[in-house]
C-alpha cells in the first residue's frame, strides 16, 4: 500500500480493553494483586485511552476476601474513584455469579444492583456450558439497572462444538438483550482461521458489536486477533507487554504494531503505555509466584485445552499437594474427564470441577474414587446442560439410582438473601455488600469479617504475605545444595528409645515428644517402635482435629520402613486417618452444621468422616 493511499483512507478504529488489572495477573500470578498496586499506577492507565478496564470479578473477588484480606467492594469504588476517563468492565459468570455453583435471583439481582452503584460499567456475563437459560437473569439485572450487558459465547472445540452452534448461542443472547458479544477463548486455542469463520459468520448473524478474548498460550493469540479484526472484529483484549504473554493475553504493544500497518487505529497514548509496562515490569518480582512458568509457549494447551487462569492454580495447588511432578499426568486426564463429562467448555467453573476431579483420579490411583460435591452437582444437571449427553458408566458410578435434572437450575433454589447471615454474629457484619460476599463465598468472608474486627496490632499475618515470604525463603533455600547429611540417629539410638515405649505406656503418657539437635522423636503410647525422626521444625504427620476449619495441611507420612542406618522406624499409629489430599480440614459439612462422624462412632466402609477443601472445591474422605 503506498503512502499516498494510506494518508488518503481513514485508519478503521479498533478498541482495546486492557486486562492488567484483572485476566493477565489472574493467568499469571494467581491473582494476588493488591489493591494498592493497582491505584498506584492507574492515573497513568486510565489516561492510556482503552476501551474498557477489566479490573473486577473473575477470581478477585475471592482471592480478595480469603488471601488478601482486603473487601472486593471497596476496591471497586477506589478504583472507580480514580478512573475517570475508561469504562470499568467485569466477568460475571452468570447465575454462579462470581463463585462456583449457581446462586439464587435475588442474590443475583442484589449483586448486579449493587456492582452498577459501586462503578461497574460493563458486565461480561457467560456461562460455563454456554446454557443460555443461565444468563436470562443476569442480562436482564445489567440492563435493569444501567450497565451494559455483554454477551459470550465459551470458545472450545470438540465432536459437538461448531460454527453452526455458536452462531445459534449468539443470537439467542442477542434476543435476550446482549448489547455486545464477546468470543471468549479461555485457553488460547482459537486459531486465526476459526477467528476468521466465526467472525465472519456471526457478523452475517447478529447486530451488536464483537469482541474477542483469547490468551498466548499456544502462540497463535497475536495473529488470531489480526484475523479476527480483518474479519470485522470491533474490540480485542490484551495486556501491557510486562503483564502479557503464555497464558495472559497477547501484549497491546505487538498487536498495535500490526494493525499500523493494515489500517487500524487504537489511539493509545504510546507513552502512558511505556510507563504502564515498566511500573508491572517491577511489580512482578514482589508478586509473581514461584511457580509460574511463563517464557515459553504451550502446544499442549491445544489438547489439554485448561484455560490461563487455571493454569497457574493448578501448578499451584499441585504443588501445595507435594505433587507438582505429577503434572503432565494430569494434563493427559484432563480431555479423559472432559469427554466423560460431556465435553464443558473449560472456563470457571467447569475448568474448576474438570481439573480438580483429574488431579483426584490421578492422585487417588483410582478415576472418580474421590468425587467432590461440585462434581456430583455438575453431572445431576444442577450447573446446566452439558453440550453433549454425559457417559452413561461415569454417570451411575456418580451418582447411582439418583436423576438429573431437566428444568433451569436456579428454579429449584429459594430466595436467599432475607435469612443468608442468621448465623452471623452481627457485629461482624457492616451492611449489605457483608450480606453478599457472605452469600458466595461464607467461610473466606468469615474470616475476613473476623480478621477485620480484630485491632490491627491484633490481626494474624495477611495470608499473601506468608506465601510471598515463603516464596522468598524457598529462593534463599535453592543456594548450593549442603554436603549429604549424616543419619539423623544411629541404629543404637533406635534400640535404647524402644525401651522406653514400655515407661511411657506405663505411665499413662499418650506422647512424648525428644528433642535433640537437629531432629525430633516422638514416642507414642501402643506404637511398636519410635516414630520416624525428622528434621527440626519439620510437620507432624498428622491430620489436624478441630471443629472448623484449621487452615492446617495433612503432611504425607514417613514412609515404614528401615531408615539410611537400617534401623526399623514406624510411620504414624494404626488408628490415624490420613487425608489424601492438603487442605482446609472439616469436620462438618457447612456453618452451624453436625459433624460427619462423633467421636467414638464406630464407621463403616464408603462413609464419609472429613472434608477436605482443597483446589477450591470441597471433597469428602471416606472410609
Amino acid at each position: 500500500m503506498s503512502s499516498k493511499t494510506t494518508a488518503q483512507t481513514p485508519a478503521t478504529r479498533i478498541r482495546i480493553t486492557d486486562t492488567s488489572l484483572r485476566d493477565a495477573h489472574q493467568s499469571l500470578w494467581a491473582t494476588r494483586m493488591r489493591t494498592s498496586d493497582i491505584l498506584d499506577i492507574l492515573d497513568v492507565v486510565d489516561n492510556v485511552g482503552f476501551y474498557s478496564l477489566e479490573c473486577w470479578g473473575g477470581a478477585t473477588f475471592d482471592v480478595c476476601l480469603r488471601f488478601l484480606r482486603e473487601n472486593p467492594w471497596e476496591r471497586l469504588r477506589l478504583i472507580k474513584s480514580r478512573a475517570r476517563k475508561t469504562p470499568l468492565q467485569m466477568l460475571l459468570r452468570g447465575q454462579n455469579i462470581l463463585g462456583y455453583r449457581h446462586y439464587p435471583d435475588d442474590v443475583l439481582d442484589r449483586f448486579i444492583a449493587l456492582a452498577v452503584e459501586n462503578g461497574m460499567d460493563i458486565f461480561r456475563v457467560f456461562d460455563a456450558l454456554n446454557d443460555n437459560r443461565n444468563l436470562e437473569a443476569a442480562i436482564r439485572a445489567v440492563k435493569k439497572y444501567g450497565g451494559h450487558p455483554q454477551g459470550t459465547i465459551c470458545y472450545t472445540t470438540s465432536p459437538v462444538h461448531t460454527t453452526e452452534l455458536f452462531v445459534k448461542i449468539a443470537r439467542e443472547q442477542e434476543q435476550m438483550g446482549a448489547e455486545s458479544l464477546c468470543i471468549k477463548d479461555m485457553a488460547g486455542i482459537l486459531t486465526p482461521v476459526a477467528a476468521q469463520t466465526l467472525v465472519v459468520a456471526l457478523s452475517k448473524a447478529i447486530s451488536i458489536p464483537i469482541q474477542v478474548h483469547t490468551h498466548a498460550t499456544s502462540g497463535m493469540g497475536a495473529t488470531t486477533y489480526f484475523e479476527a479484526a480483518k474479519a470485522g472484529a470491533g474490540a480485542i483484549d490484551t495486556a501491557v507487554w510486562s503483564m502479557a504473554g503464555f497464558s495472559s493475553q497477547p501484549p497491546v504493544e505487538t498487536m498495535l504494531a500490526m494493525f499500523a500497518e493494515a489500517g487500524f487505529d487504537a489511539g493509545l497514548d504510546r507513552d502512558a503505555l511505556r510507563r504502564m509496562g515498566h511500573y508491572f515490569a517491577e511489580l512482578r518480582r514482589a508478586r509473581e509466584p514461584a511457580t509460574t512458568s511463563r517464557n515459553y509457549v504451550d502446544p499442549g494447551i491445544l489438547e489439554h485445552k485448561v484455560p490461563g487462569g487455571m493454569i497457574s492454580n493448578l501448578r499451584s495447588q499441585l504443588q501445595q499437594q507435594g505433587a507438582l511432578d505429577r503434572l503432565d499426568e494430569v494434563l493427559d486426564e484432563i480431555p479423559r474427564t472432559r469427554a466423560d463429562m460431556g465435553y464443558p467448555p473449560l472456563v470457571t467453573p467447569t475448568s474448576q470441577i474438570i481439573g480438580v476431579q483429574s488431579v483426584l483420579n490421578v492422585l487417588s490411583g483410582e478415576r472418580y474414587k474421590i468425587v467432590p460435591q461440585e462434581t456430583k452437582d455438575y453431572v445431576k444437571g444442577l450447573y446446566g446442560r452439558p453440550p453433549a449427553p454425559i457417559d452413561p458408566a461415569v454417570r451411575k458410578a456418580i451418582l447411582g439410582k439418583e436423576k438429573p435434572i431437566a428444568v433451569r437450575p436456579a428454579d429449584l433454589l429459594p430466595p436467599m438473601l432475607s435469612t443468608a447471615v442468621d448465623s452471623v454474629n452481627p457485629k461482624l457484619l457492616r451492611g449489605e455488600e457483608d450480606i453478599l460476599s457472605f452469600c458466595l463465598f461464607p467461610e473466606p468472608a468469615l474470616a475476613y469479617f473476623t480478621w477485620r474486627d480484630l485491632a490491627p496490632d491484633a490481626r494474624p499475618p495477611i495470608p499473601a504475605d506468608e506465601e510471598e515470604k515463603a516464596r522468598d525463603a524457598a529462593k534463599a533455600a535453592a543456594a548450593p545444595a549442603p554436603a549429604p547429611a549424616k543419619p539423623l540417629m544411629a541404629k543404637e539410638d533406635y534400640t535404647e528409645l524402644e525401651g522406653l515405649l514400655g515407661t511411657v505406656t506405663k505411665l499413662g503418657i499418650s506422647e512424648l515428644v525428644i528433642r535433640r539437635p537437629g531432629a525430633t522423636v516422638e514416642l507414642r503410647a501402643g506404637a511398636s517402635a519410635p516414630v520416624a525422626a525428622r528434621p527440626e521444625g519439620s510437620p507432624h504427620s498428622v491430620v489436624p482435629d478441630a471443629p472448623e476449619a484449621t487452615g492446617a495441611s495433612a503432611a504425607a507420612p514417613v514412609a515404614d520402613g528401615p531408615d539410611s542406618s537400617g534401623a526399623r522406624v514406624s510411620a504414624v499409629p494404626e488408628e490415624t486417618l490420613l487425608a489424601p489430599l492438603t487442605g482446609a480440614f472439616y469436620r462438618s459439612s457447612g456453618l452451624n452444621q453436625p459433624n460427619l462422624v462423633e467421636e467414638g462412632a464406630a464407621l463403616k466402609v464408603g462413609q464419609p468422616y472429613c472434608i477436605i477443601e482443597a483446589m477450591k472445591l470441597f471433597n469428602q474422605i471416606k472410609c
